[in-house]
């Protein structure tokens, strides 16, 4: 058979399933909108994973490609907590600790990091809950951004436990307005800050995760002051640790472990009492978080498949009984089995690739939903997901269409010529 009948073919199939969705409109809209909900579960997914991915690598440029984390136990995604974990008995990391990591001279920064929420007020205007980050004073050497007005705080502020505080944009709005908030005195927990300046955030998908996008209040405190006026929960504190240019971050982190084992006594059979974190190590903990949640997602969209599926054998067998003595006369003039089978075959795939279209649509549409909502999540579909959702969408009608499209070649073309 040449090129051009099975073209011709094809788009006679094409013609007759669009025939098919105007005779059958209530069944035709049930398959497509099973095949729709399927595929627009996969692609918006996809999407939001997409951007949430390239919203981390952001957040991993702001923090430096080799800088890690210093935890308190291991970095672990998990749904329940684990009352059987020995990393619990873990003691915290202290401030000693990270003065003797910077201390080490493949280390360019270590900066302390806790986060809370306590209530800040101004004047007559109060928020109950706004959320802080308590840092070291060589915080931005690992964090990207600007401050303007005002500065960051200093070391001897930190060790001095001054009562200093830097807002971010959203939070001197909601305080201060318009005014000049530097210099001015608020309250965090009734207890009395200077503000000293404004935080110009950078947003990705872990800090907007957390509350720490420039879209929330948020302000920054020094890490002495937190500890000493602020009751901070001291097992919670992490350090990130910047390696010095030029240096690898596997010795980097060697370095460190060692530093660490020495300082806590730890014998060679002992484990460690703390963990180092790497960006790649983060990016393999959410992709767990996401792998579960796609899953999820994957088998919402095999019932939409489904349901399609049906509705596309449902809408084939009623088009074979119709046309049963169509098909004999064409079995009559010369068409064979396979002719029949590859023209039933097309009208399934023409409807699955309608619903898979306006999947796609609403996929694309959500994407935008997200990016709009989000701004820390640059949600797009990726190119292989349109690709994915074409070609699954198509092996349902071929799948589905298959019982009615072999029952359609099979029939007898004297006995369907008889047909009424």
């Amino acid at each position: 058979m040449s090129i051009f009948t099975r073209v011709l073919q094809t788009v006679e199939g094409i013609g007759i399933a669009l025939e098919a969705l105007r005779a059958n409109k209530v069944r035709a809209a049930l398959t497509i909108f099973g095949v729709a909900i399927g595929v627009f579960v996969v692609v918006a997914m996809a999407a939001a994973v997409h951007g949430m991915t390239r919203s981390f690598q952001s957040d991993v440029e702001a923090f430096g490609a080799t800088s890690f984390q210093v935890r308190r136990r291991p970095l672990n995604v998990s749904f329940g907590p684990n009352e059987d974990d020995p990393t619990r008995r873990n003691p915290p990391l202290t401030r000693d600790e990270a003065a003797m990591l910077r201390a080490l001279p493949s280390v360019a920064a270590v900066t302390e990091i806790w986060g809370d929420q306590k209530p800040f007020r101004y004047r007559d205007k109060q928020l109950p809950s706004v959320g802080y980050d308590a840092l070291s004073s060589e915080w931005m050497e690992t964090d990207k951004g600007d401050i303007s007005p005002g500065r960051n705080f200093s070391a001897q502020e930190e060790n001095a436990a001054a009562r200093v505080v830097i807002v971010n944009d959203t939070l001197k709005a909601r305080l201060f307005g318009d005014s000049d908030p530097i210099g001015k005195q608020i309250t965090i927990d009734d207890e009395p800050f200077t503000v000293i300046g404004v935080y110009h955030t950078t947003a990705g998908f872990l800090k907007s995760m957390d509350g720490r996008g420039p879209d929330r209040p948020r302000a920054i405190v020094p890490m002495g002051t937190a500890r000493r006026h602020l009751n901070l929960w001291t097992r919670g504190v992490m350090m990130m640790v910047k390696p010095r240019e030029g240096t690898v971050q596997a010795d980097v982190m060697d370095e460190v472990t060692a530093a660490l084992r020495g300082r806590r006594g730890l014998r060679p059979s002992q484990p460690n009492t703390f963990a180092l974190v790497t960006s790649d190590r983060m990016m393999e903990a959410f992709d767990k978080l996401f792998g579960t949640l796609f899953i999820i997602g994957l088998s919402l969209s095999a019932v939409g498949l489904l349901v399609g599926g049906v509705g596309v054998v449902a809408i084939m067998m009623i088009s074979v009984t119709e046309r049963t003595r169509e098909i004999g006369v064409r079995k009559a003039l010369g068409a064979t089995k396979g002719t029949i089978l590859f023209q039933f075959l097309v009208e399934a795939v023409t409807l699955t690739c309608i619903g898979a279209a306006l999947g796609l649509l609403l996929g694309w549409g959500a994407a935008a939903l997200i990016r709009n909502v989000f701004a820390s999540i640059p949600a797009a579909v990726p190119p292989q997901a349109v690709i994915s959702a074409l070609v699954v969408s198509a092996l349902t009608g071929v799948a589905f269409g298959m019982v009615p499209a072999v029952r359609a070649a099979k029939l007898d073309p004297v006995e369907a010529l008889r047909y009424e």
